[in-house]
């Protein structure tokens, strides 16, 4: 039944701090059902960085600040030293 189902954005935004900007491969939509669980994985996704390894390969994901007290969504603590980074969007 459609008229029982709402919609939240969550805009994950990846910012630069060298050369290359990080990109996420794709777009990703996440459902979480009604009886979702608090710890619950909402989704994952991944972002690379084409920089050369001498200017760095680090990552850092964070809420906005804005966002950092919404008692619905946090971020695993989760910092990327490689080419390919993961981010665990999870229900609290």
């Amino acid at each position: 039944n459609h008229s029982q189902v709402s919609r939240v954005p969550v805009t994950i935004k990846v910012l630069d701090v060298n050369d290359n900007a990080p990109e996420f491969a794709s777009e990703h939509e996440a459902f979480l059902c009604e009886n979702g669980k608090p710890g619950q994985v909402i989704q994952i996704v991944s972002a690379v960085d084409k920089d050369d390894p001498k200017n760095g390969h680090y990552f850092l994901y964070s809420l906005l600040p804005e966002m950092v007290n919404n008692p619905n969504f946090t971020i695993k603590k989760n910092e990327g030293k490689y080419k390919i980074y993961v981010i665990c969007v999870i229900f609290t």
